[in-house]
């Protein structure tokens, strides 16, 4: 909360298991002209969660480069001259995979997918409420500097998700490139992929996390990371290589394999009830 925006930077905004993961990919490969990184390393570098490590982390960060928050838009690092990207997530989807997040190691849930609907629907997960959440940057999604994506809209037509993006970070850097050269977006689009971050990632972070405290420290990691990365595996020993599976299904819909038909019904009159006055409920008409 202390870090003080910079003029380039761009901030990925949302909140927890709303694609926050997916935007980074799409930002790294932009930045790369659509190579992938050669490691799990060169992307945690340009991929900085701030929550997670700190102000430090993100002054040192190699640029161009895009800083992740979960945080609501009150206590966000705030500047007029730098770009922030927010992705929001209907409610019940969004609510399946932030549970599967919270059973991981790292988190440890030991509750029942009934148990945590009751934590999230009053408010009280990690990162607060998701309304407050949501309406706060909904709020200001029409400012210049903001731009404002649904989960869904991505995943329904990906290729227009990427040129928009594009275009709001640099159109001239990375829009046009993008609308000339049909092999930048398509590798844009391929590299970003849930089936290619699941392999990529998931491999990853299976190799990060059997690195021992000693060689994780010996890295090239940046600093923050290491203490971050060290600090979890001591906190928690089910912290295993095999146990990281970070990229799970990334679909929509997977709400109806876990809701019941009540749990359902509270949700859409929560959803109605704090978005009521708002243009909210046409985003996820056809998928709630």
């Amino acid at each position: 909360m202390q870090y003080k925006p910079r003029p380039d930077d761009i901030f990925i905004a949302t909140y927890p298991k709303c694609g926050t993961t997916w935007a980074q990919h799409i930002l790294m490969l932009l930045f790369r002209h659509g190579q992938p990184p050669e490691t799990n390393t060169a992307f945690l570098k340009t991929a900085v969660f701030l929550e997670a490590t700190g102000a430090k982390s993100a002054e040192d960060m190699p640029r161009p480069g895009a800083i992740k928050i979960h945080l609501p838009f009150h206590l966000a690092p705030w500047s007029r001259q730098t770009k922030y990207i927010y992705i929001a997530r209907n409610p019940k989807d969004c609510c399946v995979s932030y549970y599967h997040h919270m059973k991981r190691p790292g988190h440890s849930f030991q509750g029942t997918f009934d148990q945590f609907f009751e934590i999230f629907l009053a408010g009280e997960a990690n990162y607060g409420d998701y309304f407050d959440h949501l309406l706060g940057w909904y709020e200001h999604r029409n400012d210049p500097n903001v731009l404002f994506l649904t989960y869904e809209e991505m995943k329904e037509n990906i290729e227009a998700a990427v040129l928009k993006i594009a275009s709001f970070i640099d159109d001239k850097k990375y829009g046009e490139p993008l609308r000339k050269d049909p092999e930048f977006l398509k590798n844009v689009i391929k590299y970003s992929s849930v089936d290619h971050m699941k392999e990529d990632i998931n491999k990853g972070m299976e190799k990060l996390n059997s690195m021992s405290k000693e060689d994780v420290m010996k890295s090239d990691l940046p600093e923050t990371m290491k203490k971050f990365i060290s600090n979890v595996q001591e906190k928690d020993d089910s912290f295993t290589p095999a146990s990281v599976g970070f990229i799970r299904k990334g679909i929509i819909g997977d709400w109806k394999n876990c809701f019941s038909e009540d749990q359902s019904k509270r949700m859409d009159q929560k959803f109605s009830e704090r978005t009521k006055g708002t243009d909210i409920s046409k985003f996820w008409k056809d998928y709630m």
